[in-house]
């Protein structure tokens, strides 16, 4: 790993044994891009990768001189109006009206290591030896601007870390309208553009299109990174797929509106934007004020999918969740919403957990209803006190009962919201976000709190830790059940506005941050009706989310393929849930939905109480299955290996580092009469291995296992003496390797 810089020709080059990243100073004192990818040989001079020529209806930088361009030449940070067109990188609006900057080459510094964002989530080292940081610092003469752009590249893995930190060293205030994290100008457009998008109940599906002239984009203007789309996409070649090729990979690390775009122009050149989302951003500075952008992510690999996946596994698992829980096995838990929704008592709660502790749960979680007059969605939100026609003996009397049992105990907020019928919203009806003179727009008949406001925040937080420090509580479920309409806060003034959608997600991120500092061994599950946050922001305080409302495992095996392109499996939180499902009435097996959960943070989401004999015993082997191979399952190395989104047929495995055990889950969808021989080739294991699947008891070499393939042939199915009579639809196997 090293940065350098020639000064000669003022070109810096980072480079690890995996990737180059390398830029120049240009002729007008701007910096311009020049290579990101595989490795290559460090030299004085790259000035022969500047394409200058003259072109047809080109305006110039300078009067004598018709070659150069800035529409036409690769840029760092790209402004928009001094001869590039392009959508930019960053605008100023000047006291004067002006939307113009020439943010020009002035200095720079190299430190090892990486440095911390003030207020923000972002990756970070343990050790200075892990990463080393070039910060860029331009400045615009006119407005007194200064730009500096943060570049870390770890000695690891083909990563580089970037962010942009806007300083006013000028007289007036300026107002900043769009400050993106990451511009990359790429020399051609041959690519494919994979996003993950959906909605409610079916997030993070894969949609993949090839880059045309003009722009493809994905974003969130709803105050949430959303169900919608998620804050990564990846730049593919046409030949590459999981196991081979070049793509890279573009991850944000923020919870809020989000714009990820690829503009490729008419000469064939692409540039990719990451960042704040520009519509509705207006972030004032005044004189010696600063803007920090948050960090996004570039992962360039030459190894294909599952290489680039692994890449943002490591690092976001390693070095983007921080604390207690970051490298430990997830305990297995049983969460009450779908076995009571509103309708518990505490003896009531005590019974399920009874049960679950005697099928070998380890921690019970009290969902939504616990608080205020909270009988059904439309009361109590904000009024952080247990409801004592409930809970008697209030969070902390029930609490010690689970603890009793033998159980960790865990519970839900949705710190964020408020009721109008709260004793919050009563005593302060100005704390919600609301446009003066304006309907309001209620979502599951709630409103947000303005977390813009420092006092807003500092009161849920003092109600939530008073129930944190009385009350034997391990596990938080943090929820969030709307998106932000009516964007206003009465705390701002006029001109200020622009700024309450980042300013409330930093809100979000400063009551995390008190939260998990004071309470460390707490483990935290970020929520938002299921998928609606599940982003890198939210890993750097909860290291695991839950991936979406929808349990049911079919629908899983998509939502939890599509996650695992950037997100580890230990951030992914799937439990086993009741039949008929309850988001799109499906029964499946119980082998089937413990089968897809497993890989992920496992629990159960119903009432274990109510299952039969026969059920309850299968329960108990899942849950000692989990115990056993949780480390592997939720730390090992994961790999794809067939679709969901191309077939009948999901499969997808984990390998432990050693290569000494390997899990894989192969789930078919829809039966068949008379089915086609198959075999499935596995990946990671060690070709000198010899492997016993537990099962079957039969014994394959890993090289055999990865170029032949394992065979899953089932041919006529059915019969009833047959091991596997349970064949029907929506069956799963999992195979257990084991190196002899």
């Amino acid at each position: 790993m090293s940065i350098l810089f020639h000064d000669q020709t003022k070109t810096f080059h980072l480079f690890n044994e995996k990737i180059s990243y390398i830029m120049t100073v240009l002729p007008n004192h701007q910096m311009g891009q020049l290579y990101f990818g595989k490795k290559i040989r460090d030299r004085e001079d790259f000035s022969h990768l500047l394409e200058y020529c003259s072109r047809p209806m080109t305006s110039c930088v300078f009067e004598d001189d018709r070659t150069f361009s800035l529409e036409h030449v690769k840029q760092e940070y790209g402004v928009y109006g001094t001869t590039d067109y392009r959508r930019p990188a960053v605008e100023i609006l000047s006291s004067n009206g002006s939307r113009l900057s020439d943010f020009k080459y002035q200095d720079y510094k190299i430190t090892p290591g990486k440095p911390a964002l003030a207020g923000l989530p972002a990756t970070y080292t343990e050790a200075d030896s892990e990463a080393e940081t070039l910060t860029l610092i331009l400045k615009d003469s006119v407005t007194g601007m200064t730009l500096h752009l943060l570049y870390t590249i770890f000695a690891d893995g083909g990563i580089i870390a970037r962010s942009a930190q806007l300083i006013n060293n000028g007289s007036e205030s300026v107002h900043v309208t769009t400050a993106m994290s990451l511009c990359l100008d790429l020399p051609d457009h041959n690519y494919e553009w994979m996003q993950f998008s959906g909605a409610w109940a079916r997030e993070r599906h894969l949609i993949t299109r090839k880059l045309e002239h003009g722009i493809v984009a994905v974003d969130s203007r709803r105050g949430n990174s959303s169900h919608n789309h998620n804050p990564f996409v990846i730049l593919r070649r046409p030949d590459t797929n999981e196991f081979q090729g070049e793509a890279i990979g573009f991850s944000l690390i923020y919870s809020g509106n989000f714009l990820a775009q690829a503009e490729t122009d008419t000469h064939d050149t692409t540039r990719v934007l990451l960042g704040i989302h520009p519509m509705g951003f207006d972030w004032k500075l005044a004189p010696q004020e600063s803007f920090q952008t948050p960090e996004a992510v570039m992962v360039y690999t030459d190894s294909g999918l599952n290489s680039l996946s692994q890449t943002f596994h490591r690092l976001y698992q390693k070095r983007l969740a921080r604390g207690y829980w970051r490298d430990r096995e997830r305990p297995v838990l049983n969460n009450n919403w779908e076995a009571t929704y509103f309708n518990f008592t505490e003896d009531r709660l005590v019974e399920i957990a009874s049960k679950a502790k005697e099928c070998g749960v380890e921690l019970f979680v009290l969902d939504d209803g616990w608080f205020g007059e909270r009988n059904d969605d439309h009361a109590g939100l904000g009024d952080w006190i247990a409801n004592p026609k409930r809970l008697p003996n209030g969070i902390t009397g029930l609490a010690q009962r689970i603890e009793d049992l033998g159980l960790k105990f865990g519970l839900w907020f949705e710190p964020e919201m408020t009721n109008k019928n709260s004793d919050l919203y009563r005593n302060h009806p100005d704390w919600i976000l609301e446009t003066p003179g304006r309907s309001t727009s209620p979502g599951r008949s709630q409103h947000v709190l303005d977390f813009s406001r420092k006092e807003v925040v500092d009161c849920i937080y003092e109600m939530m830790a008073k129930i944190l420090s009385e009350a034997k509580v391990s596990y938080i479920k943090w929820d969030m059940n709307r998106s932000i309409t009516e964007c206003y806060s009465h705390a701002l003034p006029a001109d200020r506005q622009g700024e309450v959608f980042h300013r409330y997600i930093l809100g979000v991120y400063d009551l995390y941050e008190r939260l998990t500092s004071r309470f460390p061994h707490v483990l935290f599950e970020s929520c938002a009706s299921g998928g609606g946050r599940f982003d890198p922001g939210m890993l750097y305080y909860a290291p695991q989310a839950w991936a979406s409302d929808n349990s049911d495992a079919v629908s899983r095996l998509k939502i939890q393929y599509g996650s695992s392109y950037c997100y580890p499996l230990s951030s992914i939180g799937s439990h086993v849930s009741v039949v008929p499902n309850h988001q799109v009435y499906r029964t499946t097996p119980l082998h089937t939905r413990a089968n897809t959960a497993f890989f992920g943070a496992f629990g159960y989401e119903l009432d274990l109480n109510k299952l039969t004999p026969e059920e309850l015993v299968q329960v108990k082997q899942q849950v000692a299955f989990m115990k056993e191979y949780r480390r592997l399952l939720q730390f090992g190395t994961f790999y794809r290996i067939l679709s969901p989104f191309e077939g009948n047929v999901t499969c997808w495995m984990c390998v432990s580092d050693d290569k000494k055990q390997a899990i894989a889950g192969w789930y078919r969808v829809l039966n068949g009469a008379n089915l086609p021989f198959s075999r499935i080739r596995l990946q990671g294991l060690n070709p000198d291995f010899c492997y016993k699947e537990q099962a079957s008891g039969a014994s394959y070499y890993g090289d055999e296992l990865m170029n032949l393939g394992l065979i899953t042939t089932d041919g006529m199915s059915g019969q009833p003496e047959d091991i596997h009579a349970k064949y029907c639809d929506f069956d799963s196997r999992l195979y257990v390797l084991t190196a002899e």
